[in-house]
């Protein structure tokens, strides 16, 4: 069977030699393709890197010539504009010439005149002479009188520093007596703050604890009840009473506080909102001024200074009490004693 093999094999083709022969050739022939590709390739390359180059140059000789053909332009204009400016120029030259010839022969035709009025000018150069000497002699004057006035001037400016001066010294007294003054106002009113007190102190222990009569901050406060009828102002017997212990207790007040100090008593009459009835007084004014006159003038009966007395009228509006009741009307309806400055 070996030697079957071995016979069977002897007999066939061998392709194989020739396969690689056709191959080897194939691939030098691409090889050779690729070689000459490069090389045309190179070629190629270095004949466009060149043509790229020129082409840039010519570029930058197009630019040139664009610059060239721009500055030509311009210089081209401006040679228009120069050209312009000399025609106009030489225009104004031609007329100019043409004035200065009319002016020329006007001035040759007035020559003659001229000679004539040299001599009429010669008078009036003497005449301005003379009034430039009188005018000399004037401002001579004048600066005089300016010294004069300087002079003056300054005599009023060293009386005007000085009364500035004496000015100023009478305001520093005025303010120096000016805080004099407010020490002893302030003085006095503490003086009458403290006769103010041991009046009310007097009168608390004169009147004692009434109902019927207050002390409201810095004024005794009677109900009009204690003087007074409803709707007039005739003073009962009981409030002459009143006031008699009134009366003596300001009296001797009046002889403890000094003459300097301006004090009064002040008689305030109040009534409550509602109007009067009758033909008595018109208004709450009027019956309110009124009872406060009436317990003045029988104060002044008993002795006491009218010059230390004021009476006042408010009607009802300053109220105590606000209320619409009938002790809100009660308690409005008063006369206030009130000790204070003229």
């Amino acid at each position: 069977m070996a030697l079957a093999r071995g016979r069977r094999n002897e007999g066939a083709f061998n392709y194989w030699p020739g396969f690689v022969d056709a191959l080897s050739t194939l691939v030098l022939s691409i090889v050779f393709l690729l070689s000459v590709f490069l090389v045309v390739q190179f070629f190629l390359s270095q004949e466009v890197t060149g043509k790229d180059k020129a082409l840039e140059q010519l570029n930058a000789k197009i630019a040139q010539l664009n610059e060239l053909l721009s500055l030509e332009k311009l210089g081209k204009l401006s040679l228009d504009d120069q050209v312009s400016q000399l025609k106009a120029g030489l225009a104004s030259a031609e007329s100019e010439r043409d004035r200065v010839k009319g002016l020329y022969e006007g001035l040759a035709a007035a020559g003659s005149d001229a000679q004539g009025k040299t001599a009429e000018l010669g008078k009036a150069l003497d005449s301005e002479k003379a009034v430039s000497a009188r005018a000399l002699a004037q401002i001579e004057v004048l600066n005089q009188q300016i010294s004069a006035l300087r002079r003056q001037l300054a005599a009023l400016e060293e009386a005007l520093d000085a009364s500035e001066k004496r000015d100023k010294e009478s305001q520093n007294r005025i303010a120096d007596l000016g805080s004099r003054l407010n020490v002893a106002l302030a003085q006095r009113v503490q003086e009458l703050s403290r006769y103010r007190s041991e009046f009310f102190g007097r009168l608390r222990a004169i009147l004692g604890n009434r109902p019927d009569i207050r002390i409201v901050g810095d004024r005794f406060v009677f109900q009009s009840e204690v003087f007074f009828d409803t709707g007039q102002a005739t003073l009962l017997p009981e409030g002459r009473a009143e006031l008699d212990t009134l009366a003596t207790a300001l009296i001797e007040l009046d002889k403890k506080i000094p003459s300097e100090i301006p004090w009064v008593l002040r008689v305030d009459g109040h009534t409550d909102v509602r109007p009067v009835s009758g033909a008595n007084f018109k208004s709450n004014w009027d019956l309110s001024a009124a009872r406060s006159i009436s317990v003045v003038q029988y104060l002044i009966s008993l002795g006491v200074p009218a010059q230390r007395l004021v009476a006042a009228g408010f009607g009802e509006f300053q109220p105590l009490d606000t209320g619409n009741t009938e002790e809100a009307y009660k308690r409005n309806r008063r006369i206030e004693l009130k000790l204070t400055e003229r």
